[in-house]
């Protein structure tokens, strides 16, 4: 007799609450940035760009808000398989808001006064990285249309990860901030530049090893007696 061992619905569950723990810190920002929108908050240098044209921001932050709370479920192997209506479902959201984060975060670059601090290098990634996000979610769409599920995950995956890359910028921030202090214009853009570069790196990786080993190597027989 062969049974087949399922993933642990602890290591999922982990895999989820580390996703939504990295996604606290920009959702807060966002949700900070909408208060001061709302409420009509004194404008400053720093949010005059924000107060002279608001839809951009707030469509930013609306829809990068569920795009990574909801996304991170999809890493569950376990609810995919059980709720297969409920992950294309959530899928047919993800694309849109996914897009609409995106675009929105390129078209701010593109026409918002960004600090000087945030121009040159790293403005070149922020318009690099929407436009992939953007397009791996257009090509993850597509994948699924035609059934290429692999290719479907894939491309899911990599959009993923660059979306959550404010979350892991956070993270690369952190040291310089307590060793070194203040940054300037080439160490700003280089530590965003990491964020982006380190969860490229684990979703190539998590692609590596679930969706492109071959299908017989995703189940592991166990022999039972009998």
């Amino acid at each position: 007799m062969t049974t087949t061992v399922k993933p642990p619905a602890r290591a999922e569950w982990t895999v989820i609450a580390l996703l939504i723990v990295l996604s606290v810190v920009p959702l807060a920002a966002g949700a900070f940035r909408l208060g001061d929108l709302a409420t009509g908050a004194p404008v400053t240098a720093d949010n005059a760009r924000f107060a002279a044209s608001p839809l951009p921001v707030v469509l930013h932050v609306l829809a990068a808000a569920p795009y990574c709370l909801l996304g991170a479920f999809q890493f569950s192997p376990t609810l995919r398989r059980r709720r297969p209506r409920w992950h294309r479902a959530s899928g047919r959201l993800l694309v849109p808001l996914g897009l609409v984060a995106a675009l929105s975060g390129v078209w701010m670059t593109l026409f918002y006064a960004i600090p000087a601090i945030d121009t040159g290098f790293l403005t070149v990634q922020r318009l690099v990285f929407g436009t992939a996000m953007a397009l791996a979610l257009v090509l993850g769409f597509v994948a699924a249309r035609r059934r290429e599920f692999a290719q479907h995950g894939a491309w899911m995956i990599r959009a993923y990860a660059i979306g959550m890359g404010a979350g892991t910028q956070v993270l690369t921030h952190l040291p310089w901030t307590l060793l070194v202090g203040e940054y300037d214009e080439l160490s700003r853009a280089l530590l965003m530049g990491a964020g982006w570069v380190v969860n490229i790196v684990v979703a190539e990786w998590v692609i590596h090893r679930t969706l492109r080993r071959p299908r017989s190597a995703r189940r592991v027989p166990v022999r039972t007696p009998g």
